[in-house]
Formats: C-alpha cells, sequence, structure tokens
C-alpha cells in the first residue's frame, strides 16, 4: 500500500478519519473536501425497513459487545437499522429493522458467527400506519406505541405481493393457506403441466411468523416463495393487552386481526399459564381488548394443609383454620407482587 492523494479507476484504498462514534458512520455518506462539499453521491438513497424484531443477548453481560457488534455489521450493512430497547424483564437490546425475514436470519446468523453471540430474538413484526382524528400520519413499529383509540381514525398495515411455485398437486393446500392468512388470490398459471405459478396478496404480518414454514410443510418442502411489498391499506386490528393479577405487561402486548383476537389472546394466556411460577394465591392471567377482557387463564395456588395438626374433635376448629388461611389468601392476592420470570418473557416473545 501507498499513500497517495487521490483514487484513480479500479483502484481501492481507505481513509484515517479519526471517528470514534460508529453511528455517525453510513453507508452512502459522501466523502469531500471540507471547502467543497456540493458533490454528493447521486442516486443513492435509504432503503426502507419492512421487518422489525428485538435482539437480546441471552447474558445481559453481553449487551456491550452486542452494542458494539451491530454497530459494526451496519458499516457494510446499510439496510440494517436499530435503536437502543429496555424492557424491564428482560434488559437491554435492540429493536432492529430489516428488508425481510431473509434478511433477519442472515444478520442473527453473522453475529452469532462472527461475534459469538448467543442471542434471543423476538417474532418478527411490522410497522403499521396510523391516521389520527386530526389527520396526522404516525408510524409505529410496536403495539406499545398505539396511541389512545379515541384518537385513531384509521390503521393500516403493509401488504405484499406474493408468487408461490408449487406443484400441481399441492395447489388446493397453497390456496387454502393464502385464504386462512387473509390473503386474496390473484390468479395461477400453468408453466408445466405439473408446475404452477400461483400470484396474490397477503398481509405482510401474516406472512412473516409462519406462512413460509407451513409452504414447506404443505408442499412437502417443493414450493418456493418470494414477495414485493405493494403499500398499505386499511385493516381492522386492535391491540391486545394482557394482564397478569390486575397488572397489564406491556412487552406482551399484540397486533390482531379483530376476527382472531379472542383466539391469540386464548393462546397466549394459555402459554403464560404454563410458564408463570405458582404462589400462594390465585393468579388470574387475562387478555383484555380496551376494558373487555376476551380470555382468561388461572394460575392455581398452591394448597397448604392448615388442619394437618387437628386429630378429630371441634369441626369449627377447622372451619376456623381454613376461613383464616381464605381471608390470608385474599389480601396476598390484593397485595401481593406476580415476579414472571424472564424465561416466562423470553418464551412468549421469542420467534418460533
Amino acid at each position: 500500500m501507498q499513500t497517495k492523494d487521490g483514487l484513480e479507476n479500479g483502484e481501492v484504498g481507505y481513509v484515517v478519519t479519526g471517528l470514534k462514534d460508529l453511528d455517525r458512520v453510513k453507508v452512502g455518506d459522501t466523502i469531500s473536501d471540507k471547502d467543497d462539499i456540493s458533490n454528493q453521491l447521486a442516486g443513492y438513497k435509504e432503503v426502507v425497513s419492512m421487518v422489525f424484531a428485538s435482539l437480546f443477548p441471552s447474558d445481559a453481560d453481553d449487551y456491550p459487545k452486542l452494542r458494539d457488534s451491530i454497530a459494526k455489521l451496519t458499516l457494510n450493512d446499510a439496510s440494517l437499522t436499530y435503536t437502543t430497547e429496555n424492557i424491564p424483564a428482560i434488559g437491554f437490546g435492540f429493536r432492529c429493522g430489516f428488508l425481510g425475514l431473509l434478511h433477519m436470519d442472515i444478520v442473527q446468523e453473522r453475529l452469532s458467527r462472527e461475534f459469538d453471540l448467543d442471542l434471543v430474538i423476538t417474532t418478527p413484526s411490522v410497522e403499521y400506519k396510523i391516521i389520527l382524528t386530526t389527520g396526522e400520519e404516525k408510524m409505529i413499529h410496536t403495539p406499545s406505541e398505539l396511541p389512545d383509540p379515541s384518537t385513531i381514525q384509521t390503521i393500516l398495515e403493509p401488504w405484499v405481493k406474493v408468487e408461490i411455485l408449487s406443484p400441481a398437486e399441492f395447489v388446493g393446500g397453497v390456496l387454502e393457506l393464502i385464504n386462512s392468512k387473509r390473503g386474496i388470490y390473484d390468479g395461477m398459471d400453468y408453466l408445466t403441466e405439473s408446475q404452477v405459478q400461483i400470484t396474490g396478496q397477503v398481509p405482510l404480518a401474516e406472512m412473516i411468523v409462519d406462512f413460509y414454514d407451513e409452504l414447506k410443510s404443505m408442499s412437502k418442502g417443493f414450493a418456493t416463495l418470494s414477495y414485493e411489498s405493494i403499500g398499505f391499506r386499511e385493516s381492522d386490528l386492535v391491540k391486545i393487552d394482557f394482564l397478569v393479577n390486575g397488572k397489564k405487561i406491556d412487552p406482551l402486548s399484540v397486533m390482531a386481526f379483530r376476527k382472531d383476537a379472542e383466539i391469540k389472546g386464548r393462546d397466549i394466556c394459555g402459554r403464560l399459564k404454563d410458564l408463570i411460577p405458582r404462589q400462594m394465591f390465585e393468579i388470574a392471567v387475562q387478555a383484555a381488548i380496551g376494558g373487555k377482557i376476551i380470555a382468561r387463564e388461572t394460575v392455581k395456588a398452591f394448597r397448604k394443609d392448615v388442619t394437618a395438626k387437628l386429630y378429630g374433635g371441634d369441626p369449627t376448629r377447622r372451619q376456623k383454620l381454613l376461613k383464616k388461611q381464605a381471608k390470608g389468601k385474599k389480601r396476598m392476592k390484593k397485595f401481593g407482587d406476580v415476579e414472571i420470570p424472564q424465561s416466562a418473557f423470553l418464551n412468549i416473545l421469542k420467534k418460533g
């Protein structure tokens, strides 16, 4: 290598800037003379993220390492965006934006392989467009960012055009899958007697979680999928909140299609019931839309036999002890704090 005043066509070089903050460096930035900043690189546009997910280190002590690793990764991957996120029950992590599911998997794999990080990645979500009653538009990435329902005029979600190549024998299953994901069937072309191309439109939120897995399973691995964004459309979406012992757990809130909200709420309540440790009092696990409870499960209390030391005698003594125990449990339920372990949060939130 040799020092030069400039680079010619076909040459590769580097510039020592002295910058210590990687956040100030972006792919597409133009390096120019400080006295002539008019010649910016033409034609460069920042990419728009379509899929969002949160990354947390399995070991909280690895957070600084994860922070530095993501910063380095963005130097050669301009399509990766990230912001700091803190969920008290889990710890510090990053809310990342990706071009799609494949991009998300590649980033996770690179962080694991190149930087030796053990990560937990949450179920991917999408960006929603909110039209307020004032006419203002707002973009949100998580349900917790949703404004007060009384101020919302319309909620729009991103849709994608899908193209599926499948053996002819699985066409029925593919059409059924598109329909089950709130999709719209557009048409099909027989490329050969045994190979069919099916086109349709599907909400991105329905596709990013398990659409590909279900397609592969249904077609025995033979079907292939490609998709592209076709913009936002109005949708009947609601936010489901989850309450444990009457207290709302913000990180668990999800967006759902109104018709499917009860099923989704019941599913997550059931999983929480199995993951929350039992206490000396019953714990109510509820799903709610606004002020309406749509699903409930109960974590049963431990039962201590307070009558074990009684040996016959007056039954009123037994009843008195049982009433005292019930009164104590009622007080514990009212004032007791339910601590949800980190593992429970991660099991509910993590991808897959």
